[in-house]
């Protein structure tokens, strides 16, 4: 799982900002929130431009170099923030394997080519890459020679990528684990364009995804249960790449008879049906186009998946309850600060407490 994640000198983030979610408060309701001492389902509110979308894509910078999934749009495009000129952009991940905390940090240059990178495991440095090279040959024999072409790599390679390339690694090693979860990791959004980092490569077609795999039932089912809506999905025939809709005994085309909202839906559809494999997915603005009942059903799925590490931004307050969450699950995003409900306010909140009616009185001070 991702503890702890900070980054400095990325687009809006000028200082450093870090989410800790290796520190949750003493609740006793809502424990599905929390895994391992982690917490495991989070919402991240702000206003407008306060970062909520660039977190998630500096969390998901890892991604980008360390993986051959589907990447940013626009990467590397004003990466460092504009008014430190010269500064690298500095990425720190804290990960949990099998109780073994693991340190993997980098920086990158406004170019979003890598200078420096470093790695550490229950406190012991695997290796530290800034010019030179500083390897604990103890776990990592390389020559001299091999050390000198590290110095300065004309490729940008990732040196957690040469180890894994090179090195015999034992199915349980952390580092194995590491590239894994990266490799599974997944953003996405609909907002003005539907967009996605990581997990998988290329552009799907989400209605003939829902058709081979035999899902249409089931699509239908999933529109009843969260949104109340009733489709009568014709049955598929061979060889069919749109879904259509049984009406007053025509079949027409599910996209013509779709709003925008349920669009929206179908696209979280397609995911949510992966999801189950996933250890950790963010995603920015879930729920623009939604009802609020439609978003506090869509949440209570999301955070259903017991194995699964979701982080959602929004600016939906109706879903700061106790309910749904916890005061150390609700995120604010606030003048490059980030920080749970239970750390913005002395006051002892309880199951009972309106969170909604607390925020908006100005109650929580980042």
């Amino acid at each position: 799982m991702l503890s702890k994640f900070a980054v400095t000198n990325y687009r809006g983030f000028a200082q450093r900002i870090e989410l800790d979610l290796s520190n949750p408060g003493k609740y006793d309701f809502n424990a599905h929130a929390i895994k391992n001492g982690v917490v495991k389902s989070a919402i991240v509110y702000g206003s407008n431009g306060s970062g909520k979308s660039n977190l998630g894509f500096a969390v998901f910078d890892i991604v980008h170099h360390l993986t051959l999934k589907n990447k940013q749009n626009d990467y590397g495009k004003n990466f460092t923030f504009a008014g430190c000129k010269g500064e690298p952009a500095k990425f720190e991940y804290y990960f949990i394997f099998n109780s073994q905390v693991v340190v993997y940090t980098y920086s990158k240059n406004s170019s979003a080519q890598l200078v420096e990178e470093s790695l550490s495991v229950d406190g012991e440095m695997w290796f530290h890459r800034n010019g030179g090279l500083e390897l604990n040959e103890a776990l990592f024999p390389v020559s001299n020679e091999m050390k000198e072409k590290w110095k300065n790599p004309a490729n940008n390679t990732s040196f957690v990528s040469f180890l894994l390339g090179t090195f015999p690694f034992e199915e349980n090693s952390v580092l194995v684990k590491m590239q894994n979860f990266v490799d599974s990791m997944l953003f996405f959004r609909n907002l003005e364009e539907r967009s996605y980092i990581g997990f998988d490569v290329g552009n799907a077609a989400i209605e003939k995804f829902i058709i081979e795999n035999n899902l249409v039932q089931d699509f239908s089912k999933f529109l009843k249960d969260v949104s109340g809506q009733c489709f009568d999905f014709a049955t598929p025939s061979a060889g069919d790449e749109i879904l259509q809709c049984n009406v007053n005994g025509a079949s027409i085309p599910f996209s013509y008879v779709r709003s925008t909202g349920t669009s929206s839906l179908t696209l979280f559809y397609y995911w949510y049906a992966r999801m189950k494999a996933l250890p950790f997915v963010f995603i920015d603005e879930f729920d623009a186009f939604y009802h609020f009942e439609l978003s506090m059903n869509v949440c209570k799925k999301l955070f259903e998946l017991s194995d699964t590490q979701v982080i959602l931004t929004t600016h939906n307050t109706h879903l700061m309850t106790n309910y749904l969450l916890r005061p150390d699950c609700n995120f604010i995003l606030e003048n490059n600060k980030i920080k749970p409900l239970d750390e913005c306010t002395e006051k002892e909140l309880r199951f009972g407490h309106n969170m909604e009616k607390l925020y908006r009185g100005g109650t929580f001070s980042v």
